[in-house]
């Protein structure tokens, strides 16, 4: 049995507490002899700041760069709002996705039977709710050149942020998203603002090409990020596969989360190319949801995020789909039984600490691996 090495990063606020749902889980899987997993456990954000002054170290790296996949946390606080920009904890999670070229995010947003009466919308709009958002990770305008604030003097500043895309960038985003549709209802609809941005016309072109180039057996459409957003909370339901950038894709998963009825339901993967040679990727896997401060330590974070996140890990790095599959299966059994975290608490159900939640999903885990 191949034996697969994983770097845990809790980093900050609830990242610690959901982490210790998955590190139980990944003990389980090597004690019963299921996987073979060698953790090891590194500082980033506003923890790697208090120990390092810095948002990851050099060592915390290294470990990064030798590692099968990262499974992460949350980063940042208000303890760390006037840390110097370049230090700040998110930079610690910027630096892994650039080193790493982690340029392909995929954030599922999935609504569970048991849960549709949580989201914000109608039953009838997310009930059964399966939608996958492919949001460019290392280019646009959170890394795009100039980024400055200038003193124009008398009380004035100017700040630039740049939004740059190349055409190979756009192109190899896109072929993540015709590959995932083929796997799902064979849909990618792409959102750009080409009606006001010239990377959005850029983007809109590149998809076009490498769709009738590569996939014409996958049906693409084009809307305006905007009008995307809309349509999300209108008629989620019409999208399968939607491909777009880094600020868009930031919003628009963000409001997909809430259609699953709470943030601490969304996972991530980010992911790098497939290297030539040994067929692996680098991979980045994190729940959405971010630090949650105001609630860390009490022991009421939804580890789900965290622990579908390392469910894509085993999809997407250790091609076990098989085991992925049962770990989601065993969120739906707890969720169809009625326990919830605050976070999803509604009349009628039982009250589960972050622990009670994690200890349940791991004991219908082993019922459907037994």
């Amino acid at each position: 049995m191949a034996t697969h090495k994983l770097l845990l990063l809790p980093g900050d606020g609830i990242g610690p507490e959901v982490m210790g749902e998955v590190k139980r889980l990944i003990d389980w899987l090597n004690s019963a002899g299921i996987a073979k997993f060698e953790t090891d456990t590194g500082l980033v954000g506003g923890s790697a700041y208090d120990a390092h002054k810095v948002s990851i170290s050099e060592g915390d790296m290294a470990k990064a760069l030798a590692a099968d996949a990262i499974i992460f946390g949350a980063v940042g606080g208000p303890k760390w709002d006037a840390v110097p920009y370049e230090v700040r904890p998110e930079a610690g999670l910027l630096r892994l996705r650039k080193d790493l070229a982690l340029f392909a995010n995929l954030r599922p947003a999935v609504c569970y039977p048991a849960l549709a009466d949580a989201s914000s919308l109608k039953r009838e709009a997310v009930e059964g709710l399966d939608i996958m958002i492919v949001r460019e990770l290392t280019g646009g305008v959170y890394f795009g050149e100039p980024k400055t604030i200038t003193d124009l003097g008398n009380g004035q500043k100017r700040a630039i942020d740049t939004q740059v895309y190349d055409t190979y960038e756009i192109e190899r985003i896109g072929r993540v998203a015709f590959e995932l549709a083929r796997k799902r209802k064979n849909k990618v609809t792409s959102m750009e603002k080409r009606n006001v941005m010239k990377s959005g016309v850029l983007w809109n072109e590149v998809m076009t090409q490498v769709h009738k180039r590569e996939y014409p057996d996958v049906t693409l459409e084009h809307q305006l990020a905007d009008s995307g957003g809309m349509m999300l909370v209108k008629w989620p339901k019409q999208f399968d596969v939607i491909v777009t950038d880094n600020l868009f894709g930031d919003m628009l998963s963000d409001i997909a989360a809430m259609l699953t009825g709470s943030l601490g339901m969304l996972p991530s993967a980010s992911l790098g190319e497939v290297d030539v040679k040994t067929k692996k990727r680098k991979a980045l896997y994190e729940p959405v949801h971010g630090s949650a401060p105001d609630i860390a330590g009490k022991g009421l974070a939804n580890p789900i995020a965290m622990i579908s996140s390392f469910g894509m890990a085993l999809r997407y790095s250790f091609d076990m789909g098989d085991l992925a599959d049962k770990v989601d299966a065993a969120i739906a059994a707890v969720l169809a039984s009625g326990l919830r975290t605050a976070d999803i608490k509604s009349e009628g159900t039982t009250a589960a600490s972050t622990t009670q939640m994690g200890e349940a999903i791991l004991k219908e885990l082993q019922k459907l691996h037994a």
